[in-house]
């Protein structure tokens, strides 16, 4: 798979978290991401995978701002060590269901477009985290 890096990372927002769920949404926005329609083609392009993974980073990262014991769960999992900060964060989200799914979705493009482009659009440690964070 192309590796695609990441130009938008902004320290511990944008994309550098937590071990999102696992690894990857560490701190705080998300707003709702439109899901690309079925019928268009997507964007591979460095700046395309680029767009897609600010986009849905930052949807989650609103989405936690509007969610203050979600945040606080990524946020305090971001200092643990990560089989520590994946347990908390399977509990937290365990009892928490409709903010897990609602993550999910907003998180989907990332996979998405790594299908679709075939192409690993976050880091290592991100990538890890985002795949455990998205299995079923």
């Amino acid at each position: 798979m192309k590796v695609i890096r990441i130009a938008a990372y902004r320290g511990s927002a944008g994309i550098s978290a937590s071990c999102l769920f696992g690894a990857l949404i560490g701190g705080t926005t998300i707003g709702i991401f439109g899901a690309p329609s079925a019928a268009a083609a997507p964007d591979c392009s460095p700046g395309g995978v680029n767009a897609t993974v600010s986009s849905a980073t930052g949807a989650a990262h609103q989405y936690l701002n509007a969610h203050p014991d979600a945040n606080q769960a990524v946020t305090a999992a971001f200092n643990q060590p990560r089989s520590q900060a994946s347990a908390s964060l399977r509990d937290y989200f365990s009892s928490h269901p409709q903010e897990y799914r609602d993550l999910r979705g907003i998180l989907a493009p990332i996979g998405d477009t790594e299908r679709q482009c075939n192409v690993t659009a976050l880091p290592p440690g991100l990538e890890s985290g985002y795949q455990e964070f998205m299995a079923d």
